[in-house]
């Protein structure tokens, strides 16, 4: 084999996997440079072990438990290539000893099984006439897939939640039954695909994130968790892993995974994303992307960094990920939270309603005009307003004939509201209720009391402290447990609020920075409900 061939074809121009189109939501292809940043955040931690670097160690194993295009693979072989030019002189026989003793993956599907073997072998065959490796018995190499099936309980999947209704939809269709997850020994199950003394040092991938109708009716329900759960499951020296960014602060079914993340001492690196579109050009994930590099032997702070707009936003900072419920995912933002944390002032999220504040659905619109209701109550419902009878209402009628402050459950997803996180807040007047639509963001006795309310929500302080918590269009009560319970007989100011929490002058422009000022309207009229007969 020549020097000047390269298995990789990473001579050609364009690189071909910068240049297929992810498959679906759940199949989002890594880029190339961007499987390259994880390698390179892997090879600096590396090098702390001293001895030789990552890619001049001939005995080192790495897995991709989610192969898809076989990219982080072909980016290890090239690198090893390199690096064991010394130890190997002989090119075919580096080559082969890379692809059989230590580059190794499980595809996702058939179709990338195959094209994940295109990507490191130069042919879906690993044991064909083009394949550059020449000493595979078979032809699947060490990149295994076959075909596996849910074990349905109750007609969800026991491992990934999927639900039967959808997946269960025979052999002509995949079963997105990854191998990796379904089971209860991951141990075992590595050693039934490659061999029972199978110890990787590295396990690195982009996994699938989610299922569409993970077994939640028409939702879907997050899956990535369960790769990197199995993953350190498997005690590997390493494991580096690129995910959506919601399990900081949110996400469906993610708050153990979350507790896991935040309280684990191995957690050494993670780099963020936040930007929309950022890491991954083309793909949007609400809520950005992220990549952490798990240390086996680490015990102690996590450095954390964040890109925005190709470049780091500021020095990297280690911090124990622990400090907060949630990953507060600016480095900036952490000496301001603890300035306002350290008046141990109550917080919003225990005057802010849940969920169904008067016990109505969103799809609850009552009767369109106050006729025939012995005792009307206007109802701020979704699209159109409506009444309902006052005898309808069994939770918390009490706040009915109070002042109360309404908040879309959904804060929208246009750029707009990325950056002011909050949409306008609603004043009802006595004599009021709502449906699921809305929370009642507080309730009060007089009008003034809920315009001072309305009026700080609106400021650029508290907005800063609920996007600290807010990692999607969500606004559940939870992302307001940052922001203090100020009394609402006065009215707060920005001005104000950095004077009290002692804000300096670059933690002020910081605020201002990613929180964009709202229009002059105090509320939002839109959002008002059309009410027939007033």
């Amino acid at each position: 084999m020549s020097e000047q061939v390269s298995f990789s074809l990473r001579g050609r121009n364009p690189d071909v996997l910068t240049c297929i189109a992810n498959l679906s939501n759940d199949e989002v292809f890594t880029p190339p440079e961007f499987a390259n940043r994880m390698l390179d955040t892997l090879a600096d931690a590396w090098a702390t072990n001293g001895g030789p670097g990552l890619w001049a160690d001939s005995s080192v194993r790495f897995l991709d438990p989610c192969t898809k295009s076989g990219v982080f693979l072909r980016e290890i072989t090239s690198r090893l290539t390199k690096g064991l030019a010394a130890e190997i002189p002989d090119l075919q026989k580096r080559v082969d000893h890379i692809l059989t003793k230590q580059v190794f993956g499980i595809g996702i599907t058939n179709l990338t099984s195959l094209l994940a073997r295109r990507s490191v072998y130069c042919s879906k065959h690993a044991n064909g006439p083009h394949s550059i490796a020449k000493a595979f018995p078979n032809d699947t190499g060490n990149i295994w897939f076959e075909r596996m099936e849910h074990t349905w309980v109750e007609g969800r999947c026991r491992f990934c939640g999927a639900s039967k209704k959808t997946l269960d939809r025979g052999e002509a269709f995949e079963t997105h039954a990854y191998a990796f997850i379904h089971t209860n020994d991951i141990k075992t199950r590595v050693a039934e695909l490659f061999g029972d003394d199978m110890q990787f040092d590295v396990v690195i991938g982009n996994p699938p994130y989610q299922l569409d109708d993970g077994g939640y009716g028409t939702s879907a329900a997050p899956i990535y968790q369960l790769f990197v759960e199995k993953a350190i499951d498997l005690d590997p020296r390493y494991a580096v892993f690129v995910t959506p960014s919601r399990w900081m602060a949110g996400g469906k079914g993610l708050d153990k995974y979350r507790e896991r993340m935040l309280t684990d001492k191995r957690m050494r690196n993670i780099v963020d994303y936040p930007k929309l579109y950022e890491g991954f050009p083309g793909v949007k994930i609400r809520g950005g992307i992220s990549y952490f590099l798990w240390d086996r032997e680490h015990s102690g702070p996590c450095t954390v960094q964040t890109i925005w707009d190709g470049q780091p936003t500021g020095p990297a900072v280690a911090r124990h990920l622990d400090a907060y419920n949630i990953l507060v995912r600016r480095n900036e933002a952490v000496p301001i939270l603890e300035k306002v944390r350290a008046k141990k002032e109550p917080t919003l999220d225990q005057r802010v309603s849940s969920r169904k504040p008067f016990g109505f659905a969103t799809n609850f619109m009552g009767k369109p005009s106050p006729a025939g209701l012995k005792n009307p109550v206007k109802l701020f419902a979704n699209q159109r307003g409506g009444w309902v009878d006052r005898k309808a209402i069994v939770v918390n009628p009490d706040w009915i004939d109070e002042w109360k402050v309404l908040m879309t459950a959904v804060q929208g997803t246009s750029a707009a509201l990325e950056t002011k996180f909050l949409s306008r807040p609603i004043i009802a007047d006595p004599g009021t209720a709502c449906t699921e639509t809305y929370l009642v963001a507080g309730h009060f006795g007089s009008e003034t009391e809920a315009v001072n309310y309305a009026k700080y929500l609106r400021t650029r302080f508290v907005r800063f402290l609920v996007s600290l918590r807010k990692a999607t269009q969500h606004a559940t009560r939870d992302v307001y447990a940052f922001v203090p319970d100020l009394p609402p007989t006065r009215e707060w100011i920005d001005a104000k609020l950095y004077k009290r929490y002692g804000l300096i002058e670059a933690e002020i422009a910081f605020v201002e920075s990613q929180v964009a000022e709202h229009d002059s309207e105090l509320f939002d009229e839109s959002a008002s409900p059309e009410i027939e007969g007033e």
